[in-house]
């Protein structure tokens, strides 16, 4: 009996080990590689779509989506104490029609509730509105990749990077980029590109130090931060508990923003995202050619134009046929003979009704000329 329960066991093991799915869960730590069976809190227009994307906006034109950790996490180990180190990570891209006008952006945040149904779309992204914007009752810090440019928020550009603290005028921000570790320039990324891009935050409780990170993905995080500043979250988390997630609106335009894997550790690093699990991408804008067309189009073009070259030649050959040849003398002294296109006319072609009789220099027709 005890072989076999040790086959049970190992059997059993087995199944564990591959039926873990893309995402685990702890008490300070979770990592999602997609989203397929993940319980989320959404709200507005957010949906997981049936291949696992986290689909915050769906192109419906100023309205706005929340997408939240089911379950809150306790940033404070004790009322009285500070706000506790932690990291976060997440895949997103962006669909915009045109990417110079696109509009709102996603924003990653930790807030004391997870209820925004008083805040507003387009540039307020969800996060506040007209009245409470800037308010220290908000109790919210987010990281904005925001895609429009709004002067009322004094906005660097339409395509940045900002760290906001209970509203939406940034108290950092830069052009979206990283910096290379080996040369240390700067290279622009372009948010609504439609291209996976991957972002960490992370805070450090001891010296309150945030930095935030952005690279295109399968890129190794680089070693210098997009943004760094310091300041301290205990300040905005005032509750010992916290909710963390997405949120993101529309405006006139047309947009549509993913996430497409999301990770987070509690005094530790936010756990590795297994990039061989993302969900595909929905195709957007127009669809490819096909190579079909680049090969049949310059066939057909040819074709064309051999068929046409053959026309013209025809019909040149047509006209030199009954063309009329003159010589010098027929100038002066006017015409001595027909030509070859008159007398097929005369005689009808030469049909055999105008023959007259066949003699030893060919047929003799008769033939009525037209009256000039």
């Amino acid at each position: 009996m005890k072989p076999l329960l040790c086959l049970m066991n190992l059997h059993v093991l087995f199944f564990l080990v591959f039926s873990i799915p893309s995402f685990a869960n702890s008490k300070h730590q979770f990592v999602y590689s997609g989203f397929p069976g993940v319980n989320l809190t959404l709200d507005g227009m957010a949906s997981i779509t049936p291949n696992g994307l986290l689909q915050l906006t769906n192109g419906t034109l100023r309205l706005k989506g929340h997408a939240f950790h089911p379950t809150p996490f306790h940033f404070r180990k004790k009322p009285n104490e500070t706000v506790q180190s932690f990291a976060v990570t997440y895949v997103f891209t962006i669909y915009c029609i045109q990417s110079a006008i696109c509009g709102h952006g996603i924003a990653f945040l930790i807030a004391a509730r997870n209820n925004f149904s008083d805040a507003l779309q387009a540039q307020y992204m969800g996060l506040a509105n007209g009245y409470n914007n800037g308010n220290a009752t908000n109790n919210f810090f987010a990281v904005e990749l925001d895609t429009n440019k709004n002067d009322e928020f004094n906005d660097i550009n339409n395509n940045h990077v900002g760290v906001d603290i209970d509203g939406l005028n940034s108290v950092n921000s830069s052009s979206a980029g990283y910096y290379d570790d080996n040369s240390g320039n700067f290279h622009n990324l372009t948010l609504p590109s439609y291209k996976m891009m991957q972002v960490w935050v992370e805070y450090d409780g001891g010296t309150t130090q945030v930095n935030v990170t952005l690279a295109p993905l399968n890129m190794a995080k680089p070693i210098k931060p997009l943004l760094s500043i310091t300041y301290n979250i205990s300040r905005v988390l005032l509750t010992d508990k916290a909710c963390i997630g997405f949120s993101s609106s529309t405006g006139s335009f047309i947009a549509r923003q993913y996430v497409l894997a999301w990770s987070f550790g509690m005094n530790k690093p936010a756990p590795p995202i297994d990039i061989t699990k993302l969900p595909k991408l929905p195709r957007e804008g127009p669809r490819p050619q096909s190579k079909v067309l680049d090969i049949v189009r310059p066939i057909a073009t040819a074709a064309f134009a051999i068929v046409v070259g053959t026309i013209l030649i025809l019909l040149i050959r047509r006209q030199l046929r009954y063309a009329e040849l003159r010589e010098d003398w027929e100038v002066e002294f006017g015409p001595h003979r027909f030509s070859y296109k008159d007398l097929f006319r005369a005689t009808e072609g030469f049909k055999n009704e105008n023959l007259l009789g066949i003699g030893g220099f060919g047929r003799v027709y008769k033939g009525v000329l037209p009256i000039s």
